[in-house]
């Protein structure tokens, strides 16, 4: 690639096809990339501070969900100190990367990006292990990680360009996008790679420097994400490598005087106390940082009487149960017309039974494992509450004694205030309700704390249109799942408790991670002549 690259010489930004599997080359690169991936288990990774790999008193045993006595690997847990250190490093390099070009910086992530392509199925094959998500699952992932570099390292380039402003007579104005800071990013497990990814790359593109705390659930695949982006030339201390426990270094990190910006994807409560812990100065501190977060979802999915039942079952069983449930997108509640309510839930049942668990290294399981033993206590817990407010349809108990796995579950005949309807359970429970009509499922739809995703289905284009202007949700789905938002056709962010409404993927997501700069130019009469003469 050459030194610098200009913005017409890119090809137009297209989203990386998914695999489905169903070319045995990539089956057998697949199960070869399981195998390699599998006899790397044990690994040490330690944390990295400006470039250097340091040893930590404490280490944080990534685990496989489906086997939890295999070990994917062992992360650093970095002290106080060394959190407080990386801080400061990422602080001192910010000086340095801030002027580097965002030519050069785009040309890094790009580089990345292909890097990754050719280690796709290892990505997958940790994504396996580590998170517990299924072929076609890690497959989604790494392709959206990818998109993430392609998309923001154009989007870099574009916010580096003109920007129009109002012509004023006798003034040559300009309006520049310049970087914030040290940013404290804290990625989730359940897109344990695309999420990490694009919330590093878009504030690395947008020249700041990063502090990267992974999950504690899956720091191997962020570790070996760093060794990708240090293989495609970035410099040491612009991504410094932090695992973790959030009470020792979590909480630390967002305060510290230095941190400019958070970006954080979790639960509610999390997000909730990082925004609160940000909002308080600290003394040194110059700035009111900036917090994005993405954060929780109970998604609906709304079954109109006009719908075509069969397309609405479907995308109902694959959005609640893809990945075990386990997306701040997937839908945890159908609210389904009386007239169509029996029919639907007999059609549900039907398709549900059809789902296969197990481990996810077997390509023939669409649901793997929850992510832990907590997760599982948790959604059992939620599961016996749900049996007491509604109907145990399918479903309901664990699935063997090794590893967290679960039946997918459906209780149907579910008030719409209760817990099970209202509270984010993050597992393969789907809570079925019924509407007497379309204004009532609309009036259910828009009941929670959240607002996330949410779908319709319906033939009627005016309850379409009245979906449109009425269901308070940031990614609005019509006659389609509310599960897999693609990086730029759906820029994904939700309103009220879901989160800050960043919208990942967007034109606007690197606005997030700049601020704006006006210069204005008095120009005087020499230089209008010479501008006539062409000097």
């Amino acid at each position: 690639m050459a030194a610098t690259i200009e913005r017409a010489r890119i090809a137009e930004f297209k989203n990386e096809p998914i695999k489905t599997f169903t070319d045995p080359a990539d089956v057998a690169a697949m199960e070869d990339a399981l195998e390699r991936v599998r006899r790397s288990f044990g690994t040490k990774y330690p944390i990295v501070i400006d470039g250097e790999r340091l040893e930590t008193e404490k280490w944080i045993s990534s685990r496989n969900p489906a086997r939890p006595e295999d070990v994917v690997g062992l992360a650093g847990s970095a002290s106080l100190d060394q959190a407080n250190r990386a801080i400061e490093v990422a602080s001192q390099r910010f000086e340095t990367w801030k002027n580097v070009a965002p030519q050069t910086r785009a040309e890094i992530v790009l580089k990345a990006a292909e890097l990754v392509r050719q280690r796709r199925f290892e990505f997958d094959a940790y994504l396996v292990y580590e998170v517990g998500k299924s072929w076609p699952e890690a497959d989604g992932d790494t392709a959206e990680a990818i998109d993430f570099m392609e998309f923001y390292a154009r989007e870099a380039l574009r916010y580096d360009g003109p920007h129009p402003v109002v012509p004023l007579e006798g003034e040559k104005n300009e309006l520049r996008y310049i970087p914030l800071g040290v940013g404290v990013v804290i990625p989730p497990w359940n897109f344990a790679f695309a999420i990490m990814c694009g919330t590093t790359v878009a504030a690395l593109l947008a020249g700041n420097t990063v502090v990267l705390k992974p999950s504690s659930d899956s720091p191997v695949i962020a570790a070996k994400f760093l060794e990708l982006l240090e293989e495609a030339g970035l410099p040491k201390g612009v991504v410094n490598f932090l695992p973790g426990s959030g009470g020792t270094i979590g909480d630390p990190i967002v305060a510290h005087a230095l941190t400019r910006f958070v970006s954080f994807t979790g639960s509610k409560e999390v997000g909730l106390h990082i925004n609160e812990l940000a909002a308080k100065t600290q003394p040194g501190q110059k700035w009111i940082k900036r917090v994005v977060a993405e954060m929780g979802g109970k998604d609906s999915i709304v079954v109109a009487a006009d719908a075509r039942l069969d397309e609405a079952v479907e995308a109902v069983a694959t959005a609640a149960f893809g990945f075990q449930g386990q997306k701040c997108s997937a839908c945890s509640r159908a609210i389904v017309d009386e007239r169509v309510y029996d029919e639907f839930l007999e059609r549900l049942k039907t398709r549900v039974a059809k789902i296969t668990v197990g481990d996810p290294a077997d390509r023939a399981n669409f649901m793997g494992p929850v992510i832990n033993e907590a997760a599982l206590k948790s959604i059992v817990e939620y599961i016996e509450i749900g049996k007491r407010e509604g109907r145990l349809i399918c479903g309901g108990a664990r699935r063997g004694q090794s590893g967290y796995f679960l039946e997918p579950t459906v209780i149907a005949d579910v008030a719409p205030d209760a817990r099970i309807a209202q509270e984010e359970i993050f597992g393969p429970v789907l809570a079925v309700i019924k509407a007497k009509d379309y204004d009532h499922a609309l009036a259910i739809a828009n009941n929670t704390e959240f607002g996330l995703t949410g779908s319709v289905f319906s033939t009627d284009e005016k309850k379409l249109e009245r979906a449109r202007n009425e269901f308070f949700v940031g990614n609005l789905y019509l006659n389609r799942k509310c599960t897999g938002a693609m990086v730029g056709a759906h820029p994904f962010g939700g309103f009220n408790m879901s989160g800050t409404d960043s919208k990942a993927g967007s034109r606007d997501y690197l606005l997030l991670f700049l601020q704006a700069k006006t210069i204005a130019r008095k120009t005087s009469a020499h230089d209008a002549a010479e501008r006539a003469e062409g000097f």
